[in-house]
């Protein structure tokens, strides 16, 4: 999970900032007098069954749907008194069909916002180069190819790196890696988290996918029915349910969410206290129980270090521990 933004304050001025926001087909709401307000940095999952609201509420950040109530503020600004092309233009934007324009090369399909921006060719082509090199899209093989050429995971780089091409300070993405196979869809994942340029950005997605929403929020905000039903941490939703709606939307993935969810900072207080093997692999105490679990699961009989402790635990210690951690979480 990516690091934590410094904790929303009344101090600090929020990114984006969503007031009893409402939207109405005919006789049904689809959003229902939703609010929240997002930290400078923050990353924001929208999870829900389909049907929920959650593109939406989307769409609604950047005009793309207007709300039939409510108020949408960025940056301290209402985006009601923006003009929506001007307001898309300072907003990264990464769909699932990617939607690249297929007689523009790569670098050229990067450039489009800058350009709009009239920002020089020469800063246009740097930032261009950059962002392929860090999307592991080396620019002097792929820049000139078109869209046709690429497979569906390099197309999806693409999109994130026009995205990010003008640096804006939010990046709005629905279902950006949904179309993807689960190998290149874990990828580019990593790719997600890893990358600084997302690492510094206020971020929206969208997804179906529980893991993933748990591998890439600070926070989830729960949607069923156009509402929310809890905004919270991912250690919050799964430990602390606001209703049964929460409680049962992760019951048949629960086991493999706390696994990801606790760290080896959680069950260290209640390891049994090997002596240190020096020749161990080691693990951070940030490291989630799952990476820990693999390792020992993949060498019976073997020891796994724990970095800055003098602590090593086998398999049997570990999932004892992981037991009484998740009994300390839920209380």
């Amino acid at each position: 999970m990516p690091t934590l933004p410094i904790a929303y304050t009344s101090l600090t001025a929020p990114a984006i900032h969503v007031r009893n926001l409402t939207k109405r087909y005919q006789d049904r709401a689809v959003v229902q007098d939703i609010s929240f307000a997002l930290a400078p940095g923050e990353t924001l999952v929208l999870l829900g069954p389909s049907g929920c609201g959650k593109t939406t509420l989307l769409k609604m950040l950047n005009r793309l749907i207007e709300p039939d109530g409510g108020i949408i503020e960025i940056n301290g600004h209402d985006i009601r008194q923006q003009n929506p092309a001007e307001l898309r233009r300072g907003l990264g934007y990464v769909i699932q069909q990617v939607g690249l324009l297929p007689h523009y090369t790569v670098a050229e399909n990067v450039a489009v916002v800058p350009k709009l921006l009239q920002h020089r060719p020469k800063q246009i082509a740097q930032r261009t180069t950059e962002l392929l090199t860090r999307l592991h899209l080396p620019p002097a093989q792929y820049a000139g190819q078109y869209p046709r050429q690429l497979s569906g995971g390099q197309q999806q780089r693409v999109g994130i790196a026009r995205a990010l091409a003008a640096d804006p300070p939010i990046v709005l993405m629905d279902e950006p890696f949904g179309a993807l196979d689960p190998i290149t869809r874990a990828a580019i994942r990593q790719d997600f988290r890893e990358l600084d340029e997302l690492r510094r950005k206020t971020i929206v997605l969208v997804t179906h996918d529980v893991q993933e929403a748990f591998e890439l929020a600070d926070r989830i905000a729960l949607l069923n029915q156009g509402q929310i039903q809890q905004m919270g941490t991912p250690r919050e939703l799964l430990f602390h349910p606001a209703n049964d709606f929460v409680r049962q939307f992760f019951a048949a993935e629960r086991l493999a969410l706390q696994l990801r969810v606790l760290q080896l900072a959680d069950v260290l207080p209640f390891l049994p206290m090997f002596p240190e093997t020096l020749n161990a692999p080691t693990l951070p105490v940030s490291a989630p129980v799952q990476e820990a679990l693999e390792l020992l699961s993949g060498a019976p009989g073997s020891q796994l270090r724990i970095a800055e402790t003098s602590t090593a635990v086998d398999l049997a210690g570990l999932m004892a521990g992981f037991e009484r951690a998740l009994a300390a979480a839920a209380a």
